[in-house]
């Protein structure tokens, strides 16, 4: 089910978008590992999926999850539902048990979607997911201009891996004063995805012109 659907959720998305990707030899080859991007739109799981051949799993608001076509298409993507107004420890358990069981973890530090295209502050779940399960963590960034529309320009880049144990071996995942790996951790994490992101004149050369107003 899940290669049937990849199968034609590439092919729609590569006649519907002008994609193009790039760091491709910075996939690892198995599954296992965290996938950590900036997040542009609600298409940002797929398109960012695309060209990886190990299954994801992915957070998703818990509301997409009332409607059953919708529910039934996003778990056979790897989707499962958060909560974001409760306690997130059961959302980073489930996190690491997606990775345990050998999936990546596609996972947004921000938090939110960017409707400007900048990157916002990472937040650290992402990091302490990352530091309990000591899974490596893919930088990636997805670039356009304005909204998604038909034949709309997109660049996926993904970065160098980054090691996790090298930044926190211990693998603690208490944030304290004197704890500062997991920060560090995140620091990483961010500094990987924003090195991947294009200048303004870059962006405007890549994506073929001006932001379009929101």
């Amino acid at each position: 089910m899940y290669a049937i659907i990849r199968f034609f959720g590439w092919l729609a998305y590569k006649i519907y978008f002008n994609i193009s990707f790039e760091g491709k030899e910075n996939i690892p080859k198995k599954g296992g590992f965290i996938f950590a991007s900036n997040h542009r739109s609600y298409a940002d799981p797929v398109i960012i999926s695309l060209p990886v051949r190990s299954r994801f799993a992915y957070m998703a608001k818990k509301e997409l999850f009332v409607n059953p076509f919708m529910r039934a298409l996003i778990k056979s993507l790897g989707a499962f539902p958060v909560d974001r107004g409760a306690d997130g420890i059961k959302a980073v358990e489930t996190s690491m048990k997606m990775l345990e069981s050998g999936r990546n973890l596609l996972i947004f530090p921000e938090g939110t979607r960017s409707y400007d295209g900048k990157l916002g502050r990472g937040k650290l779940g992402a990091s302490l997911i990352a530091a309990g399960s000591g899974a490596d963590i893919v930088p990636v960034a997805i670039i356009f201009e304005g909204k998604l529309k038909f034949r709309r320009k997109i660049v996926v880049r993904y970065g160098k891996l980054i090691r996790t144990k090298e930044i926190c071996p211990t693998g603690n995942t208490e944030i304290t004063g004197a704890n500062k790996e997991i920060k560090q951790l995140k620091t990483a994490m961010m500094s990987g995805i924003a090195e991947l992101l294009p200048t303004e004149n870059e962006t405007k050369s890549e994506t073929g012109g001006a932001a379009e107003k929101a």
